[in-house]
């Protein structure tokens, strides 16, 4: 298909290039698969023909549960061609996961690939027939179909056909499940618009962040905001090359960067922790201008300690899933960030902070909470656009921060009960709900605690029924966390009480469990 003039979603990302760089790689995955922009192309057409000929219309929830697989960028960018929604999750979901985000989203369609259709399969069966919605069409890559599924090569038309181009960019594109403010995850809803002005913002950085010479890392999982729209539609706007990996391995992933001359690495902050002490360190990394880190601040002393024994600037930002993702980095800072900031906010975004009552408070004054504005902002949670931008345009983040003189963020605290572990959000009412469930559990309450590796681990306090046995109770809650939960949202420690600090009203005191947890970090109790 020609060309569009001005790109109306990523996917024309995708045929500026082919038009322009037909021959040029533009993935690569570890495994050696790769593809052409013109192949790209050729590709994400077959897909979108495909959809539309499986009835798959536009505003169609398709759920996508790939890992870093040439699949998922191909189905990615055909659901959007297709006008359809891409509704992008975790690939190490568990079933129980899985059967609530497609009751949820009411999806149509499920992509899946040999390492996930299990877990898709037996999520698919928990809806059961009592469903709302139709159970949705299972699609699978590269393994053994079930009766009924439909295989990936199936989907993909036998040649691309030309599509109606997106008319309106302000259409609902991608579905991304988050904590929200409260409860449960929710899918925060982004437009094409809102993907394309984020993918813009940090385009408009100098230096950039990207060139369209670089080969950057894709480690950081694509089901993720970061890897999806920051990594991902970062290498499409400047028509970079993308080298796909599944998952990091600290000496594998570093064997990667050599072999392909990575000269842009994305990474979580665990990744740092995990590189510290690697024999030859700074000659592996000798491909790489720039690390980029920012789905969670990393401690100032172990970006200095990185910088100072590989050589290689760390730039890190600061973003969220509703703002598409990146708000903030330091490539932004007027002269050297300020130490431990994540640097100031993007050309086209604005933060604010504001108190209690959502007065605006002066810069350089008290901490406040995070609102942020800019066309990059999601359009609310799913279904209904709750909890958007206000009026004005502003969002409350539930981040705290407080601003310099020279305009750069600090993040301090969170008004939110949100967990970080490894860039990922927990929200702790979710693991609480599975512990719940527990036999001889009567309470539970789950907070996050600092982790060198992950940033932060889940730690859960439960207090055993009356005649339960501790011992049991901790046993059965370790068993079906592991059993409802993703590892990464699994508490690395379960810890029977005999009672929680409660409030007056009742609520738990969070706050004392923490201290309780500092007070053990620093070995006052054992």
């Amino acid at each position: 298909m020609p060309a569009p003039s001005r790109p109306a979603d990523l996917a024309d990302l995708v045929a500026v290039a082919a038009q322009e760089n037909p021959a040029k790689l533009a993935l690569v995955e570890a495994g050696g698969r790769s593809a052409t922009w013109a192949g790209l192309e050729d590709e994400v057409g077959r897909v979108a023909t495909g959809l539309g000929a499986a009835g798959v219309v536009a505003g169609t929830r398709v759920l996508m549960v790939l890992g870093n697989r040439l699949e998922f960028v191909t189905t990615y960018l055909g659901v959007l061609r297709a006008q359809a929604v891409a509704v992008p999750v975790n690939p190490r979901s568990t079933p129980t996961e899985l059967a609530r985000v497609l009751g949820d989203c009411g999806a149509r369609m499920v992509v899946a690939d040999p390492d996930t259709v299990t877990a898709v399969r037996a999520a698919v069966a928990a809806l059961g027939p009592a469903a709302e919605q139709p159970a949705p069409r299972v699609v699978v890559v590269g393994t053994t179909l079930l009766p009924g599924e439909r295989s990936y090569d199936q989907l993909r038309a036998d040649r691309a056909r030309p599509v109606p181009p997106l008319q309106d960019p302000d259409k609902l594109a991608v579905l991304l499940y988050t904590s929200g403010t409260s409860g449960l995850p929710r899918a925060a809803m982004l437009t094409h618009r809102a993907l394309l002005a984020n993918i813009d913002q940090v385009a408009s950085v100098e230096p950039p962040m990207i060139h369209g010479d670089d080969v950057v890392l894709g480690v950081l999982p694509l089901f993720h905001v970061y890897g999806l729209n920051a990594v991902l539609g970062g290498v499409l706007r400047h028509r970079a090359k993308l080298v796909l990996v599944d998952r990091f391995e600290p000496e594998g992933t570093l064997d990667l960067v050599e072999d392909e001359a990575c000269s842009v690495v994305p990474v979580a902050p665990p990744v740092f922790a995990h590189w510290r002490g690697v024999e030859g360190l700074a000659e592996r990394l000798g491909p790489v201008r720039v690390v980029l880190s920012g789905s969670a601040p990393v401690a100032p002393e172990l970006v200095e300690e990185f910088t100072a024994l590989t050589g290689v600037p760390v730039h890190q930002g600061y973003g969220l899933t509703e703002a598409a993702p990146v708000v903030t980095s330091t490539l932004c800072s007027t002269g050297t960030p300020t130490r431990g900031s994540v640097g100031a906010p993007l050309p086209g975004i604005e933060v604010r902070l504001v108190d209690a009552t959502g007065r605006e408070l002066p810069p350089e004054g008290d901490p406040g909470e995070v609102q942020v504005r800019g066309a990059n902002l999601f359009s609310g949670y799913w279904p209904d656009g709750a909890d958007g931008p206000d009026a004005d345009g502003w969002w409350s983040t539930g981040d705290v921060g407080f601003l310099d003189e020279a305009g750069d963020l600090t993040l301090v605290d969170r008004v939110k009960e949100l967990v970080i572990v490894s860039g990922f959000n927990v929200f702790p009412v979710e693991v609480e709900d599975v512990l719940a469930e527990v036999a001889g559990v009567a309470e539970a309450a789950v907070i996050g605690v600092p982790d060198e590796l992950t940033g932060e681990a889940v730690v859960a306090y439960v207090v055993a029924a009356a005649g339960a046995d501790p011992v049991t109770v901790e046993a059965a809650a370790v068993e079906r966390c592991a059993t409802h939960l993703a590892a990464y949202k699994r508490p690395a420690r379960v810890e029977v009480v005999p009672e929680l600090p409660l409030t007056v009203t009742g609520k738990v005191q969070k706050g004392r469990l923490r201290q309780l947890e500092r007070r053990r970090a620093t070995g006052l109790i054992e």
